[in-house]
C-alpha cells in the first residue's frame, strides 16, 4: 500500500523536526523505498515519497529505529494474527496496518481501558462501540472487527489518505476535516508516527 503525498513546511528547524517525526519514511512493500527531503528556490522544505527533483535527498532511518518496540504488559502480539488477517481482508484493509494500530492503541492488551474510557484492543469509545454494534468491546474478535470497520470508514471519508485516516481515528474525523490536515496535537502526531513506523515493521515480517 502506498500513498503519494507532499508535506510543505517552513525551513525552520522546528518545522523540519515536527514533520519528520510525523512521517514514517515509507510504508510500501519495498523496504528500500523511502522518503525524500527537497528544498526549493524559496527555501521551503518538502517531504515526499517520490523523488521529483535533483535537489531531493533521501531520508534514512537512524540505526535501531527499525526495532519493534515492546508492547505494554505481557501481551503476545502473534495471538491475534489469524483474526487480524481474516477481519482486515474482509474490510479490504492491509492486515499489518491493523496490527500496527492495535500495537499503538492498546499494546495488545484486550482488557485495556484508557483514561477517557476507550476499551479493548483498538480502544473503542463506548458510544462508538454501540454505533458499531460491538456488544463486548473486551472480546478480541468483536473489538478488532469493530475497530477495523471504523478505520475502513475513516479511509473512505478521507479518500484513502492513510495519514489523515489515522489522525481521524485518534482525534476524530470532525477535527481533521475542520483543520484540513493532521491537527496540531502532539498526541495525535506521535500516534500517526508510531502507527506508520510499526506498520512498516509488521509489513516486512507479516
Amino acid at each position: 500500500m502506498g500513498v503519494n503525498f507532499i508535506v510543505r513546511a517552513r525551513s525552520s528547524l522546528r518545522s523540519v523536526v515536527a514533520v519528520t517525526m510525523l512521517l514514517v519514511f515509507s510504508w510500501q512493500t519495498d523496504a528500500s523505498a523511502g522518503m525524500y527531503v527537497c528544498r526549493d528556490k524559496s527555501g521551503s522544505v518538502n517531504f515526499t515519497n517520490v523523488r521529483n527533483s535533483s535537489t531531493c535527498k533521501p531520508l534514512t532511518m537512524k540505526k535501531g529505529q527499525r526495532r519493534l518496540s515492546t508492547p505494554r504488559r505481557s501481551a503476545t502480539p502473534g495471538n491475534y494474527d489469524r483474526d487480524i488477517r481474516r477481519i482486515a481482508n474482509r474490510y479490504n484493509v492491509d492486515p499489518p496496518l491493523i496490527k500496527a494500530i492495535i500495537h499503538a492503541e492498546s499494546g495488545f492488551n484486550h482488557k485495556a481501558v484508557s483514561k477517557r474510557g476507550a476499551q479493548g484492543l483498538m480502544q473503542l469509545m463506548p458510544a462508538t462501540a454501540r454505533e458499531l454494534r460491538v456488544s463486548n468491546p473486551f472480546n478480541p474478535r468483536e473489538n478488532i472487527d469493530g475497530g477495523t470497520r471504523y478505520f475502513r470508514k475513516m479511509l473512505n471519508s478521507f479518500n484513502g489518505n492513510l495519514i489523515l485516516s489515522l489522525a481521524a481515528y485518534n482525534a476524530g474525523p470532525g477535527l481533521v476535516k475542520r483543520t484540513g490536515g493532521v491537527p496540531r496535537i502532539p498526541e495525535t502526531r506521535r500516534y500517526v508516527y508510531k502507527v506508520l513506523k510499526q506498520y512498516k515493521v509488521y509489513k516486512s515480517t507479516w
